[in-house]
């Protein structure tokens, strides 16, 4: 049996055990509740990733998300380049040495410019991607702005969605029945149906 037949077959005791003789009931709680040999305290499944190679549907929304997300950047970013090429936007507030000049001054090829002064270009690929801590910090982690965290979890992945875990089912199906206590709902149905006015009648005509 996989898990997911487990799990019903208890869901079902939990529903319909009240149909049971109490011994019959306790012996199926017995078999999947034991603390000791309990089918969820004794079997633990190891949850598999998928293999994202194998499905043709996850590698499409992964180029699609890709796409989503680099593509307006590509684009912004291309644009500032051209029209603002050669433009300075800020200054940093500190002297900084000639090895933050590539950083800092891209399209600028001024070799006797200040290394705190910034570029159009260089100041839009700042607020890109040095703005996750801000984010992080006034709107917490895993915010919709991140998006440079959105783009480097689908590019490795860590986007994809996960199987889910039958260890943690388990154990929430073994909380569940637990707590059941078996009411037999068929413990008075004999002198129950004797009590009934029955009419045979309509049987032997």
């Amino acid at each position: 049996l996989n898990h997911s037949q487990v799990l019903l077959r208890s869901r079902i005791l939990r529903e319909n055990g009240k149909y049971l003789p109490k011994q019959s009931f306790a012996m199926r709680k017995h078999y999947f509740n034991n603390p000791d040999t309990g089918f969820f305290k004794k079997v633990k499944r190891k949850v598999i990733p998928k293999n994202p190679m194998t499905d043709p549907s996850t590698l499409t929304d992964m180029m699609k998300g890709n796409l989503t997300n680099v593509l307006p950047m590509i684009l912004i970013g291309g644009w500032i380049n051209w029209a603002f090429s050669g433009f300075v936007t800020t200054k940093v507030p500190f002297p900084l040495t000639l090895r933050f000049k590539p950083m800092l001054q891209r399209g600028i090829e001024l070799i006797s410019l200040d290394a705190s002064w910034v570029s159009s270009a260089s100041w839009y690929f700042l607020n890109v991607f040095g703005l996750r801590s801000m984010y992080t910090l006034i709107l917490g982690q895993d915010n919709a702005a991140d998006q440079s965290r959105i783009m480097q979890d689908q590019m490795t992945g860590a986007a994809m969605a996960m199987p889910p875990d039958p260890n943690k089912a388990f154990k929430s199906e073994w909380e569940a029945l637990e707590i059941v206590e078996h009411k037999w709902a068929l413990e008075n149905v004999e002198e129950e149906l004797m009590c009934q006015d029955l009419n045979f009648r309509g049987l032997f005509s």
